[in-house]
Parts: structure tokens; sequence; C-alpha cells
């Protein structure tokens, strides 16, 4: 018998053994519960029996089955109070089966082979989509089951209810850390860095010069620039867009300059035999080669941007702003608002960064490392 059937035999009998112990305080079973949980129980049970007995295909539907089942009826039993705090042996062995059926399902998803790229696709998302949701899970029954105190860690369904309750509060945040510093720095960082390493390129002097002054500046701490740049252009969006600036101009420049001497010899041999002049292989040869390195300096900015400009409202902003909001709400004990901002600046960030690699397939689509997946 292989590992992954011996795992879903426990986990079946988990099932059964669990009905007879406790669920949470006060002696709670799953028989003094309400009937529909003993029969979801053991329909989970048969499910995950008969995973263990058929091939990964049947076994992905059949433990997907029983682990939306099991988690579903975790949460629900989270709901009672002789749970929620205190939850027994009972309860933890229900989320300890409902993990082995995800453990199936993403374990299959990730073996699945299919010729066919929509479920290819399909399956690039579903693997990392279905992992981050049971950690999610896992964070929401931890917290309420072992009822850690929200002051500490506030549970993913109350981040939620604070999150879709907050949303003009969110709505300007957003629109002040990311619309007016994060944007602004970031297109203002990258163009003057992306010049610069056209300058730098040209006149070599420059470039001996600048390269080591920049991997000065990058190790330059946030928190140390960020209150100077206030003192400097005010406690308004203009000083966070500053610090923006200065971190996105240094990455743009390296890999922009790394990007322009990567222009394979051969083909540059070949356009100066033909009386090419400067701009012109740079502009039909030098630049095309040095767009996968752009892009890169512009994905790793989108990251360097956003986190700059958070802090840098640490030092001094209007009362509005993702980073005033989290010092604010910290100092409150507020910590689900404080985990809203860190949810918005996540989701800001992700899609930031989806973006400009969309941008970046559409536009290197000839590089080897996209030819595979077109």
């Amino acid at each position: 018998m292989t590992a992954r059937r011996i795992l879903l035999s426990a986990a079946a009998l988990g099932l059964i053994a669990s009905m007879f112990l406790p669920l949470g305080g006060g002696g709670l079973t799953v028989f003094a519960s309400d009937p529909t949980v003993i029969a979801a129980l053991v329909i989970c049970a048969g499910l995950l029996a008969a995973a263990a007995l058929f091939g990964e295909r049947a076994a992905l539907a059949l433990a997907a089955l029983a682990g939306a089942g099991l988690a579903s009826m975790a949460i629900g039993l989270l709901r009672q109070s002789d749970v929620a705090g205190q939850a027994g042996p009972g309860f933890w062995i229900i989320v300890v089966a409902a993990w082995i059926a995800w453990n199936e399902v993403v374990t299959n998803l990730t073996h699945l082979e299919s010729r066919r790229r929509a479920v290819q696709r399909l399956t690039g998302v579903a693997v990392p989509f279905l992992f981050g949701a049971f950690l999610f899970f896992l964070w929401e029954v931890l917290v309420r089951g072992f009822g850690v105190p929200p002051v500490l860690m506030p549970a993913p369904s109350a981040i939620a209810a604070r999150f879709l309750g907050s949303l003009p509060t969110l709505g300007a945040d957003f629109v002040q850390t990311f619309f007016k510093s994060v944007l602004s720095g970031y297109l203002i960082g990258g163009a003057l860095g992306f010049f610069a390493a056209i300058v730098a390129d040209r006149i070599p002097f420059l470039r001996r010069g600048l390269l080591p002054l920049a991997n000065f500046v990058a190790a330059l701490p946030i928190v140390g620039i960020a209150p100077i740049m206030v003192m400097w252009f005010g406690f308004d969006w203009q000083s966070k867009a500053a610090v923006v600036v200065i971190m996105t101009f240094f990455p743009m420049l390296v890999n922009t300059v790394a990007g322009l001497a990567a222009a394979n010899r051969n083909e540059l041999d070949l356009m100066r035999s033909y009386g090419a002049s400067y701009g012109q292989i740079l502009r039909k040869l030098r630049l095309p080669a040095a767009m996968p390195f752009i892009f890169n300096a512009l994905k790793i900015n989108s990251s360097l941007a956003l986190i700059g400009a958070i802090v840098a409202e640490f030092f001094g902003t209007p009362v509005v702003g993702m980073g005033f909001r989290i010092s604010i709400e910290v100092a409150r004990m507020s910590l689900d608002m404080v985990w809203a901002e860190i949810a918005l600046a996540a989701i800001s960030g992700t899609v930031f960064y989806g973006v400009i690699a969309l941008a970046e397939r559409a536009t290197t689509f000839w590089h080897p490392s996209f030819r595979g997946q077109i």
C-alpha cells in the first residue's frame, strides 16, 4: 500500500474515531451536536476511503469533495461556544483530515498531465490558489480554535469583515499611497534610471563613476532617507515619491547598463560592418537585447516602490495613506484594520507586478524564456 493510500485510510478512520471524542469544552461530541454533522462525517469518511482505493484522477475528485466538506464543517463547528476557544481532539482530527484531503488534491493536480494548454494553465492557477486557501483555513481554525486574542492575531474572517466595512477609508489610503506616491515616484525613478544608463553607456567615465555610487545608495536604509525627504519636500505625497525615486533609480540604472552590454558580439560587428551609427545600433539591437533586463528592473521596482512609500509615511504624512493608517491603528491596538491595510498593500503589489509581467510577455515574446509558453 502506497503512502497516499495509508494517509487517506488513516484520515477516514480518524473521522470515525472523532465522532466519539470531545469536540470542545463541556464534553461536547458529534452525537450531541447537529445530526447533520454525523451524516457529513460519515460521508466524508466514505469519500476518503474510496479515494484510497481509486486511481489519482478519481481520488482527486473524491478528495476535493471530502476536503471541502470537512473545511466547511470545521468552520461551522467554530460557531458553537463550546468549540470556539476550547477546541477538543475531535475537532482537530477533522482539521487534520481536511489537510490530508487537500494535500491529495494539490499533489494530484501537480502530477496531472494533459496536452491541452487550457488544462495546463488551469492547473497552474488552481494549485497555488488551493494551497493559499488552505493556509487561510488553517489560520482561521487555529486562531479561533485556540482562542487567540484578536489584539495578537485576528482571524481572516475578522480581517475580511473589517476590510469590507472600511472600503471608503481603504480607498482614500490607496489613492494617496499608490496613485500619488508609488506611481509618480516609480515612473520618474525608472525614467531617470533608464536615460542615465543610456548616457553612462555612451560615456564610459560616467559609467565607471555611477555604478559604484549605485551600490552605495542601494545600501542606504529607507528609515534614514525618509525623514530627510520629508524635511526637503514636506509632509504630503511629494516626499514619499522622492523616496520612491531614489529606491527605483539605481536598480533601473544597473539593470539597463547590464542589458545594453548583453548584445551579441557577432551581431554588433555585423551592424558596424554595415556602417550603422550608434543610435541605429542602440535602437535596433542593443535596446531589444536589454529589454529582459529592463523588465527585471521594473518588476523589482514594483515591490521596492510600494515598500518605500509605505515606510516613508511613518515619518510624517497627511491623515491618509497606508503607512499612516498602519502606524495609527497599531497604536490603537486595532490589529484587524492593520491587517486590512496589509491585505490592501499585498493586493496592490500583486496586481502591479502582474501588469508588468503581462507587459513583459507581450514585449519580449521572442525571448527564449517565453518561446515554449506561446
